[in-house]
């Protein structure tokens, strides 16, 4: 299933990048086009008229900071949801080891229906993902990195279909896409299949990305998880990421067409 290709929506010299949210026809996920770029509330107001117009019923943001978040405020938009962000300077890389019975690999097209089930074993109805919003995810940086944690069977608690790797009696447990953009890197998801959780996979999947990163010549790498995501913030800390002030938000609003 290929991603819908988002929409640019330009006023002046601002731009947004529009998507339905998680495949839901009826609600707009909108973005500033750049990680850089704080929309004005006349911008924002320009694009809820356009996506009106289109059918949609709501919108919802990306993550914003503060800074970025006045302009939809102004626009009447509420938060919907807090998030932690953390950074790391890809100094100090912890040991890459993998744990038993466990590798990784690039994914392939016919792994994303385990991908899919493996993200909806990670996160609640809000977060999930389809194999569309995974792909958008893929595309939304110049460079991408999308790995899949394969476990043996003495791991897998069986979360996974089998045949779904080939035969090969390894089972898709875990999976991360991280992009690049100029010196800048970020982890944009992480998953593993609820059954697996606690062995490891995450931190090797974590430490797979930075490393290509590193590689890659980026200087730091930012990620976001929920404030009550306990569990992903224990495990970004001990990987070296240190809380940054402020925290992100994901704002929304209803629209009427």
């Amino acid at each position: 299933m290929s991603a819908p290709s988002p929409q640019v929506i330009r006023w002046g010299a601002e731009r947004a990048r529009c998507t339905p949210w998680r495949g839901d026809g009826r609600l707009a996920h909108l973005a500033p086009a750049s990680d850089s770029q704080i929309l004005s509330t006349g911008f924002v107001r320009h694009c809820l008229g356009r996506l009106a117009g289109e059918g949609y019923a709501g919108v919802v943001t990306s993550a914003l900071a503060p800074p970025e978040q006045a302009g939809f405020i102004g626009a009447g938009f509420d938060v919907e949801q807090r998030l932690h962000l953390l950074a790391h300077d890809l100094s100090g890389l912890p040991e890459l080891k993998a744990p038993a019975g466990v590798r990784l690999r690039r994914t392939r097209p016919q792994d994303m229906d385990a991908v899919v089930r493996i993200d909806r074993s990670a996160f609640d109805e809000f977060w999930t993902m389809d194999a569309a919003a995974l792909e958008d995810a893929t595309q939304a940086t110049p460079r991408a990195r999308f790995r899949l944690a394969l476990a043996g069977a003495g791991v897998s608690g069986g979360g996974a279909r089998a045949g779904e790797t080939g035969g090969t009696g390894a089972q898709p447990a875990g999976y991360a896409i991280t992009g690049k953009a100029g010196s800048r890197g970020y982890l944009q998801r992480l998953a593993v299949g609820r059954e697996l959780t606690g062995r490891g996979i995450g931190r090797f999947l974590v430490g797979d990305g930075l490393r290509w990163l590193k590689r890659w010549g980026a200087e730091r790498c930012l990620v976001n998880t929920q404030e009550g995501n306990q569990r992903a913030l224990d495990l970004y800390q001990r990987m070296g990421f240190r809380l940054q002030s402020g925290g992100l938000a994901v704002l929304g609003t209803r629209i009427e067409p």
